[in-house]
């Protein structure tokens, strides 16, 4: 039963709360986040500690003949229940469903359910650093789950107790293993069974099966079962589901069941062919997700999920990225009921542990993602690891993504694994040896070089790595689309330099049959508190859609002509509204042929091409308001329309255009007040201070760390150098482009730290 309403919340961390009613609380309903607006760039400061939650529960005395289980959905990032103030369980995997056991810790009347969750730094939960907002908060629905003594386990990390793997055994037959653990909490043991039942759209059973059990305290069950000739899954086009009932009987009397969509297909993974779904080729027309919402947080409902997918629809998206940690699990059941395939992954990001070198909290959220969303048949890899190299690429880094690729073999040896590598992973490294599929966070053209050099990494990643099957896992540019110019350039935000920017990619990526796809990023603005970039504050800007799904971006429509089966037609440059040149290029975007343009009611030009993004060159406006309407027609006569109203200026519209603040001097050439006239290389001393210690190691000698400061004291005024020195090194830094660090201030600062004796 929903357990989400009239909960009492306190902004602040009080030990009281875990046995004392908050005394001047907030009454708020659940998902809740605390950073619904400071977050999102709504508030001068982001709150990242410790707050609590609050609820009472009546329970009778017949309640407590049952086994009664706290269901919470998720908790961000850290999260305490305490019944009656008795600490009765945990979660330190704040983007995971977990259960707390309630009936050893509840009394007949009146209880006290409190729950304090906790979204401040902890070194050894993940994830530590990464470009979007860490949300506080019980941020997803939370249940109260009655059970009988005898049920599916509930406290396996998991979400059904039941698994379900359907696997094609030979010619058109799959086999059907269904396998999990029964648990009874009663005193004795008893005879009973699992029946598993499989049906068809229809409601016609396609197969039975049953077994046979003797329950103890923990019973495993397996069971595999055939169908011939199944219905396949296929994706987009006919995302089949059958329905698998699956109970466990004791005494005729139906004691648990669970109710679990099945889908039947296969995938794998080519470098001649890309991507086989059920043996054919399907090239991932991709798009990554963050979950949050404007004005919302992360704290999202079903309603803000429905029309999340409903968009990515309607772009005509076949494949979603849902980055950079486990989701709500109601997004992956849409994904599987349309059909898109979905790369899932675990929130180890940007840098691992310094406090915990093993790792474990990723383990710890690797688990509860396969676990939990292992019956979603859209899922078809795990990912592992997000440019967990940015800070530091040594042998504990690589062990660390070998350890995870290993349990994630383990957890299911039926789903390939993946990971996405920042840029500066070199083609040829072993890490991209590790797992099935390899990602690449590719910007070029945004962040460095220019948007061609994508053609040219492709290739040379594949001379590298003929096998790997490789994926463009991330690539965008932020765009505000208030901004608008005729000559679009790198880092003015504009709509236009959107267009260009994914053009290029959405030709690279079609062009190169190795590639088996690419992940938009992103499908949606999202909250990125300590972001202050394009106009805006607190946002990521790469989104095709704004944060508040309310305005749809030039480059939206410009997928949706390349991936999109629905007619249409879209005049871009709306809001280039005020045009101060007489003589402008207009860009349509398309999936239909045949386009007929007119300007103040009169036909200027018929169309007749495949191009999704069809180019109407040196459109003559004039003075004043001009109408420009678009009629596409369709294969069956049928006409699709747009139009705009664009007015001829004198002087350019100053609000197009964004004015950069000064450039903080670390950024542009801040190095030149350094002398760096003597380049010549120095060998290296073991024994003494290199550019190769971590920032912490030259913190603890107070000559090195004089050395640091004298190069780098302007930049550790900032989130990211705080959370990076226990492992970021200034050779590191050097890859990063943000620092800008030219080879010859290396030899420099190598010369004043190899003089400098480490202590022993």
């Amino acid at each position: 039963m929903a357990f989400n309403d009239h909960w009492t919340f306190a902004a602040t961390d009080d030990s009281t709360y875990r046995f004392q009613p908050i005394p001047e609380g907030e009454l708020v309903s659940l998902p809740h986040t605390w950073n619904r607006t400071d977050g999102q760039g709504g508030a001068d400061s982001y709150y990242r500690g410790a707050c609590w939650y609050q609820k009472g529960l009546n329970i009778s005395a017949e309640d407590l003949t049952k086994r009664i289980y706290l269901e919470v959905g998720a908790a961000g990032n850290i999260g305490h229940v305490y019944v009656n103030g008795r600490l009765a369980g945990e979660s330190r995997c704040g983007y995971a469903m977990f259960r707390v056991p309630l009936t050893p810790f509840l009394k007949e009347g009146d209880n006290l359910i409190a729950i304090q969750v906790d979204n401040s730094h902890h070194n050894e939960v993940f994830p530590l650093m990464a470009d979007f907002t860490f949300y506080g908060g019980l941020y997803r629905e939370v249940k109260l789950l009655y059970m009988d003594d005898i049920h599916f386990e509930m406290m396996d990390n998991g979400r059904d107790g039941v698994y379900l793997t359907p696997k094609k055994s030979n010619g058109q037959t799959f086999e059907l293993r269904v396998e999990g653990q029964v648990a009874n909490e009663s005193a004795t043991t008893e005879s009973g069974e699992v029946r598993v039942r499989l049906q068809d759209q229809d409601g016609t059973t396609v197969l039975e099966n049953v077994a046979q059990l003797t329950l103890e305290a923990q019973t495993k069950f397996a069971m595999r079962c055939e169908i011939s000739d199944p219905i396949l899954w296929e994706g987009v086009e006919r995302p089949y589901l059958y329905s698998a009932s699956i109970e466990v009987i004791v005494g005729g009397q139906i004691r648990d069941s669970r109710n679990i969509p099945v889908g039947f297909r296969t995938i794998e993974a080519t470098t001649d062919r890309g991507l086989l779904l059920n043996g054919k080729p399907i090239k991932l027309n991709g798009v990554c997700r963050h979950q949050d919402f404007g004005g919302a947080g992360n704290a999202i409902t079903r309603e803000h999920m429905d029309l999340d997918m409903s968009l990515i629809r309607e772009v005509g998206a076949n494949s979603l990225r849902l980055a950079h940690y486990q989701h709500d699990d109601y997004f992956y059941s849409l994904c599987d009921r349309y059909g898109l395939l979905v790369w899932a992954e675990i929130p180890f990001i940007s840098i691992p542990s310094a406090q915990d070198p093993e790792n474990r909290n990723a383990e710890e959220q690797l688990e509860r993602l396969v676990k939990q969303a292992y019956n979603h048949c859209s899922i078809y890899c795990w990912g592992v690891q997000n440019e967990i190299t940015i800070a530091v690429e040594n042998e504990h880094t690589h062990r660390s993504i070998q350890k995870l690729v290993r349990l994630a073999k383990e957890l299911d040896p039926n789903r390939m694994t993946a990971q996405a590598n920042i840029n500066g992973v070199e083609d040829d490294s072993i890490i991209n040896r590790y797992t099935d599929l390899v990602g690449y966070n590719l910007y070029y053209g945004w962040y460095y070089g220019e948007i061609k050099d994508l053609y040219d990494r492709f290739d040379s990643f594949h001379r590298a790595q003929p096998d790997v099957p490789l994926i463009l896992s991330e690539y965008g540019v932020d765009t505000n689309p208030n901004y608008h110019s005729y000559t679009p350039q790198v880092q003015d935000y504009t709509e236009e330099y959107q267009l260009l920017f994914h053009r290029n990619a959405i030709e690279a990526i079609r062009s190169r049959p190795f590639v088996q796809g690419g992940y938009v990023w992103n499908m949606f603005d999202f909250g990125s508190a300590n972001r202050r970039e394009g106009g805006e504050t607190g946002k990521n800007l790469k989104g095709l859609v704004t944060i508040d799904r309310a305005l749809k971006k030039d480059a939206f429509y410009l997928y949706k002509a390349y991936w999109s089966k629905e007619p249409f037609v879209h005049v871009a440059g709306r809001r280039f509204a005020n045009r101060h040149q007489e003589r402008n290029d207009i860009a349509i975007l398309s999936n239909l042929r045949r386009i007929r343009v007119y300007l103040n009611g009169v036909l200027l030009t018929e169309i007749q091409n495949d191009d999704p993004m069809k180019i109407v060159k040196d459109v003559s406006l004039s003075y004043g308001e001009n109408r420009l309407r678009v009629e596409g027609m369709d294969e069956r006569g049928g006409i699709h329309a747009d139009e705009i109203q664009l007015r001829r200026v004198s002087d350019i519209d100053p609000s197009y255009v964004h004015v950069k603040k000064e450039e903080a001097k670390h950024v542009v050439n801040w190095f030149e007040k350094f002398d760096l006239s003597n380049t010549e290389s120095i060998e290296l001393k073991e024994g003494y201070y290199s550019t190769f210690d971590t920032i912490e190691e030259l913190y603890r000698h107070e000559e090195a760390r004089g050395v640091f400061l004298k190069y780098f004291g302007d930049m550790t005024n900032n989130p990211f150098f705080e959370v990076t020195k226990s492992v970021m090194s200034i050779e590191k830094m050097t890859q990063l482009a943000f620092f800008n660090i030219p080879p010859e201030l290396l030899i420099a600062i190598n010369k004043e730290l190899n003089v400098i004796k480490k202590k022993l």
